[in-house]
């Protein structure tokens, strides 16, 4: 794929930044994520201003034209939902605090005259890097915290790549930005808008809550990122599917006496896990299994929806029978997630939580000295990125862009929202193997594509 760059500029705020906002400092949990960790979201958008999965593929000029007229607003709305969410237009001052200086957001233009659909046909997970802003690791500290890519295609289409620091927010955070956002944005174009973003401002309590350490910690997550000979797969669950083998894991369970109805995630983890674990070849049967855990509902008093940051810890369990069926696997999962919200969730406020995530890091770090890999999930199944309207419809598809070893990132399907999208990220050779997997094609499609009535390619 070839892009071309056409314009970069950094959008500042609207207004200035007031003095006592100028330093953010950062939670415990922000601290977690080394300042490299950035992350990717990347949105597709039809070139028909109306499209709800898309229509006009073929473009002219004047589609081009409107696309780059969007771009246009966008910046002016940019710049409007910075001077609430002012430390995103700030700097990585140090590995703890934000300095919120107003320099801006970086912002890329550029153009591809590849065909918008042929990605969208089977999307290329490598090919997509270069839709996001080009960001170079060895110079976090003092680089902007938030990166746009507005790329047009030569038929009108668009995709808009978002790249942020992950020690300032959250999955969960960024939806609210990129709702804020799209809100903002549908106000400058005078659109009858009644969303409930337009009016919700973010909240930085992150670490008035999770008070910050004065103790350098290395971050788990520093295993997981070794770039080498990785590869991300796109694994698609229909809901019906999903159903049907959680039926199945329901009726196995109430045989043994434990009466509880999956959810959706919990069927889908205990597939994937139990698929990439047999897919290694190693004599140690022995494997964890990680799941991240959004603590806004999760503590007492609940957090708000808009609290913005890190809010975000996760629970572990060590898994020693490779050969662990479904239903062993989604009993475990529920006993782990319910032991986390019950003992330690709460625990994370206040001088406790120090220790409970010294105490992560270590139980990580000696699986990883006993070479037990660890496989990472995340969810935003629930969360409404599919529905970010910048006023030319809501998103053909929208996926992340990741590269960290043994990660598995759950989203909404692109053409049923209760189907969910797994991106699966994992060694080659591992890949190879997990994605012919029996167990995994029963229930799951590998790379399906991503438009069902493609016209022209």
């Amino acid at each position: 794929m070839k892009v071309e760059i056409i314009s970069r500029k950094m959008i500042k705020p609207s207004s200035p930044t007031p003095n006592h906002h100028k330093n953010l400092k950062l939670s415990l949990l922000d601290q977690a994520f080394p300042p490299s960790f950035y992350a990717n979201t990347i949105f597709f958008y039809s070139s028909d201003s109306n499209s709800n999965h898309g229509h006009n593929y073929g473009g002219d000029v004047t589609s081009q034209q409107l696309a780059w007229e969007r771009s246009d607003r966008l910046q002016k709305s940019l710049s409007k939902t910075l001077v609430a969410f002012y430390p995103f237009a700030g700097q990585l001052k140090d590995q703890v605090s934000v300095e919120c200086n107003d320099e801006g957001a970086y912002f890329v233009e550029a153009r591809s005259n590849c065909r918008f659909l042929k990605i969208l046909f089977k999307p290329e997970h490598k090919l997509l890097s270069h839709l996001i802003p080009a960001f170079n690791a060895d110079e976090q500290l003092g680089s902007a915290v938030l990166l746009v890519q507005f790329t047009v295609f030569n038929c009108g289409g668009i995709t808009l790549g978002v790249s942020h620091s992950h020690k300032i927010a959250d999955a969960s955070s960024t939806c609210t930005f990129f709702q804020r956002w799209a809100a903002i944005t549908l106000e400058l174009e005078s659109v009858n808008n009644h969303d409930r973003f337009s009016a919700v401002l973010p909240e930085f309590i992150g670490s008035s809550l999770l008070s910050p350490s004065d103790m350098p910690f290395s971050s788990s997550y520093v295993m997981n990122m070794a770039p080498e000979n990785l590869t991300t797969r796109r694994i698609v669950f229909s809901a019906p599917k999903i159903a049907s083998l959680s039926a199945k894991i329901s009726r196995l369970l109430q045989q043994r006496g434990i009466n509880i109805t999956p959810t959706k995630v919990e069927v889908v983890s205990a597939v994937l896990f139990k698929c990439a674990n047999a897919a290694r070849r190693s004599s140690n049967p022995s494997a964890a299994f990680k799941q991240a855990v959004d603590l806004r509902r999760r503590m007492s008093p609940p957090l708000p929806d808009n609290a913005i940051g890190n809010l975000v810890w996760s629970f572990q369990l060590l898994v020693e029978n490779k050969d662990i069926e479904l239903h062993e696997l989604v009993a475990e999962m529920r006993r782990g997630f319910a032991e986390f919200c019950n003992e330690k969730a709460n625990r994370l406020k206040g001088e406790e939580g120090v220790s409970l995530v010294f105490e992560g890091n270590r139980e990580e770090f000696e699986f990883g000295k006993m070479g037990i890999p660890m496989y990472c999930f995340a969810s935003i199944w629930r969360r409404p990125m599919d529905e970010v309207d910048f006023g030319w419809g809501k998103p053909i598809w929208f996926t992340f862009h990741m590269c960290y070893k043994n990660t598995i990132m759950l989203l909404a399907g692109t053409r049923n929202d209760q189907d969910i999208e797994a991106l699966v990220t994992l060694e080659e050779q591992e890949m190879t193997r997990f994605e012919r997997d029996e167990v995994l094609l029963a229930v799951a499609a590998v790379n399906p594509s991503v438009v069902v009535n493609h016209c022209r390619m």
